[in-house]
C-alpha cells in the first residue's frame, strides 16, 4: 500500500471579502489543490482532498479521523479570519501527524506583520520604518511620506490598491479609516520603498535550498504607484494585472543575488520557518535591500510564486511537490 496523503485546504465560503470584491483570492486555493493532487498521484501516493470550513470546533474531530501518513497543508485560514491559519498545523502537531510547510508558530508570527518587522529590526535585518495606526491614533503619525497603508494581519494583497500609497495626511487618514472599517484591527503604515522589488523561495529544514529569485517589474501609467496590488494578482482586466510581471530568474548581478539569499535565509531562520517559505524584498532609495514581508506556506499554484521559481531552477512541478513532501517527513 502506498503512502497515504490528505490535501487539507480552506473551503471557499461567503465572507467579508465578497463585500469588498476580493473573494477571488480565497477561491484561488482550489488551483493549488488541483495541481498538488495531480502531482501527488503521479508520484504514486494515495491522495484524498479534505476541505475544511467553520466552525473551528469541528476541525480537530475531522482531522483526528484521518488515516493518513501525511497531510499536505494548503489551509490558509477561514475566509475573512486569517488568524485561523495556524489551527490546522497546531492540531496536526498535537496528533503527531506529519504535515507540509511551516509550524503554527511561524505562521502566527508572519501574520503579525508589525511583530515580524519588530523582530527583524532587533536582529539587524533592514525593513521599512512603520507604525500601527487606527482612526483614533492617526494623529500620532510620525513617518516620512510617501507611505503605504496595509492590513496588519493578512495575505494575498487584500486591501491593497493604488490609493494605498499616500503622500499627505488627508489621504493617509482616509486609507487608515478604510482599512480598519473594512477589515478590522489597526492599519500597518510603512514608509514606502520605491526601488526594485524581488521575492525568493527557500526550502529546507536546516540546510537550505534557495530557488532563483523573481523580480516584480511594472509597466504602469505615469503616477500609478508601483506596488503589487490585489488587482495585480487577481483582476485580469485591470491596469495593474496587465502592467505587472514576475521575471524569473531576476536579471541581477551575482553580488545582489548573494545579498538577497543571505537576507532571505536570515529571515527564514529568525521566523523559525520549515519546509518552504517566500521572502519579499525591496530596495530603498539608496539601493539597500529591505525585507517587506515573509510568506510561510506561500501560493504554490503552477505558474505563480514559488512554482515559477522551481521551474526556473529546472525542477518540474511534480519534483517540486515531491521535495515539499520529503521535507515534511524529514522534520517529523
Amino acid at each position: 500500500m502506498g503512502t497515504r496523503v490528505a490535501i487539507v485546504y480552506s473551503e471557499p465560503i461567503t465572507s467579508q471579502y465578497d463585500a469588498t470584491g476580493e473573494e477571488a483570492a480565497e477561491n484561488g486555493v482550489l488551483n493549488a489543490v488541483a495541481a498538488v493532487y495531480i502531482a501527488l498521484k503521479e508520484l504514486g501516493y494515495q491522495v484524498r482532498q479534505i476541505p475544511l470550513k467553520p466552525p473551528q470546533e469541528t476541525i480537530e474531530a475531522k482531522l483526528r479521523k484521518l488515516k493518513v501518513d501525511l497531510v499536505f497543508n494548503l489551509f490558509e485560514g477561514f475566509p475573512g479570519n486569517p488568524a485561523t491559519e495556524a489551527i490546522v498545523p497546531e492540531i496536526l502537531a498535537r496528533l503527531g501527524i506529519p504535515f507540509t510547510g511551516c509550524s503554527p508558530e511561524s505562521l502566527r508570527l508572519a501574520l503579525d506583520k508589525a511583530g515580524t518587522k519588530t523582530m527583524l529590526k532587533k536582529a539587524g535585518v533592514p525593513t521599512a520604518d512603520f507604525q500601527l495606526l487606527t482612526p483614533e491614533t492617526v494623529a500620532s503619525f510620525c513617518l516620512r511620506y510617501p507611505c503605504i497603508v496595509k492590513m496588519s494581519g493578512e495575505h494575498a494583497s487584500h486591501g491593497l490598491s493604488e490609493k494605498s500609497v499616500v503622500f499627505y495626511f488627508p489621504a493617509l487618514k482616509e486609507q487608515v479609516e478604510r482599512i480598519t472599517s473594512l477589515y478590522g484591527g489597526a492599519a500597518l503604515v510603512e514608509e514606502f520603498l520605491e526601488g526594485r522589488e524581488f521575492n525568493i523561495t527557500i526550502m529546507g529544514n536546516g540546510e537550505y535550498t534557495t530557488l532563483p529569485p523573481s523580480e516584480i517589474t511594472y509597466s504602469l501609467p505615469a503616477g500609478v504607484p508601483r506596488i503589487l496590488t490585489f488587482a495585480a494578482k487577481w483582476e485580469e482586466d485591470s491596469v495593474y494585472y496587465k502592467g505587472t510581471r514576475a521575471v524569473c530568474p531576476a536579471p541581477i548581478s551575482t553580488e545582489l543575488l548573494n545579498n538577497i539569499i543571505a537576507l532571505a535565509e536570515k529571515t527564514f531562520r529568525l521566523l523559525g520557518c520549515r519546509g518552504y517559505a517566500r521572502v519579499d524584498l525591496r530596495e530603498d532609495s539608496a539601493k539597500r535591500l529591505n525585507v517587506i514581508e515573509v510568506n510561510p506556506n506561500p501560493d504554490i499554484s503552477p505558474g505563480t510564486g514559488a512554482a515559477l521559481q522551481s521551474e526556473a531552477a529546472g525542477l518540474p512541478y511534480t519534483e517540486f511537490i515531491r521535495r515539499i513532501v520529503t521535507y515534511a517527513l524529514e522534520k517529523n
